[in-house]
C-alpha cells in the first residue's frame, strides 16, 4: 500500500521534496555515516549535555521506519514535535525550526520519504540522564520554550530576504547549532546565530551576526555565498566539522536560496560574542 501511495505522488512533487530535504539537511542527521549505515535508516549518536541521542529511521520501512505513518502523523511531528502515539519528541530533533516549515514543503519532504527504499533497520535507545529522560517533562518544556510556526514573511522585506529568513529559520534551522542554549536545552533567543561555546557534540560554533570583530560583519555576501558553495572561508580557510556536512547540503542549493542567505544573515542584529573560534574557521 505504501509503494502505491507513494508512486501517486507527482514525480515533481518528489523532486521538490528532494530539494527541500537536501536543505534540511536531513540525511546527514539520519545516516550513520561513521558505521557505513544506509541513507536515512537512522542510527546516528548525537551527544549533548543531556546524553547521546541517536537518529531514527526515516525511511519508509512498515516496521521500523515511517512506513504506517499517515501525512498527518509527519505534519504533527514536524510542526508540534509529537510523535504518533502522542508522546513528545526531544528538542535534539530540531522542530523548535522545522514548526516554521509551510505545509506545501513538509508534504513535498513527504512525499520524498515515501519514495525513498524502505531499509529495515531497528531505532536504538537513547543513552540520556534521568530526568531528562523523561518523556512528559517535555510538555512543560514546551509550554516555557517552543513557539509554534508556521513562517510568516515579513511584509517590510524583500522576497529575497523573506526566502533567506524561512531558509535560516525554518528548513536549514541554523540557529539550532549557531544559539547558545540556557540550561534546560533551549535556544536564546537574545543571542540568535551568536555562537555558543558547546554546539553538537560539544564543540564551540561561530558566530554568524554580522557583527565586526566577532562574527561575519566584514564578509561581503559573495563571501557567504561562496562558504555555503564550497566551504572557502574569504580567509582561505576550509569549514570543518559539521559544518562541512552542511556544506554539502548548500552546495546542491540553487545561487538563488545562497545569496537569500547571505542577504537574511547581513539583515540580522550585529551581536557580540566571546571566546569562541572565529567565522572564517
Amino acid at each position: 500500500m505504501l509503494a502505491a501511495r507513494a508512486g501517486a505522488a507527482e514525480p515533481d512533487e518528489v523532486a521538490r521534496g528532494a530539494y527541500l530535504a537536501n536543505a534540511a539537511d536531513c540525511a546527514a542527521c539520519h545516516t550513520d555515516s561513521q558505521h557505513g549505515g544506509r541513507p536515512y535508516a537512522g542510527g546516528r549518536a548525537i551527544a549533548t549535555p543531556f546524553g547521546t541521542f541517536y537518529s531514527p529511521n526515516i525511511t519508509p520501512d512498515p516496521d521500523t521506519g515511517i512506513g504506517r505513518w499517515s501525512e498527518a502523523q509527519f505534519l504533527r511531528a514536524l510542526r508540534d514535535g509529537v510523535s504518533p502515539d502522542g508522546s513528545n519528541y526531544f528538542p535534539v530533533f530540531p522542530y523548535t525550526s522545522f514548526t516554521k516549515i509551510v505545509d506545501a514543503d513538509a508534504r513535498a519532504i513527504w512525499a520524498y520519504l515515501r519514495s525513498l527504499p524502505a531499509v529495515h533497520h531497528p531505532n536504538r535507545k537513547h543513552d540520556i540522564f534521568f530526568p531528562f529522560s523523561w518523556r512528559p517533562l517535555l510538555t512543560v518544556w514546551k509550554w516555557l520554550f517552543f513557539d509554534r510556526g508556521p513562517f510568516r514573511p515579513n511584509p517590510d522585506r524583500s522576497a529575497t530576504d523573506n526566502r533567506g529568513a524561512y531558509l535560516v529559520t525554518a528548513l536549514a534551522h541554523c540557529g539550532e547549532c549557531h544559539t547558545p542554549r540556557n540550561f534546560l536545552g533551549a535556544t536564546e533567543p537574545s543571542r540568535f546565530l551568536a555562537g555558543t561555546a558547546r554546539g553538537p557534540d560539544g564543540k564551540p560554533v561561530p558566530n554568524i551576526t554580522p557583527d565586526p570583530g566577532t562574527g561575519i560583519g566584514n564578509w561581503t555576501k559573495d563571501d557567504i555565498v561562496g562558504v555555503l558553495t564550497d566551504g572557502e572561508t574569504p580567509d582561505l580557510n576550509f569549514v570543518t566539522g559539521a559544518m562541512a556536512e552542511v556544506v554539502k547540503s548548500t552546495a546542491k542549493l540553487t545561487e538563488a536560496d545562497r545569496r537569500a542567505i547571505a542577504v537574511y544573515l547581513k539583515s540580522v542584529p550585529a551581536l557580540r560574542s566571546g571566546s569562541l573560534p572565529s567565522a572564517a574557521k
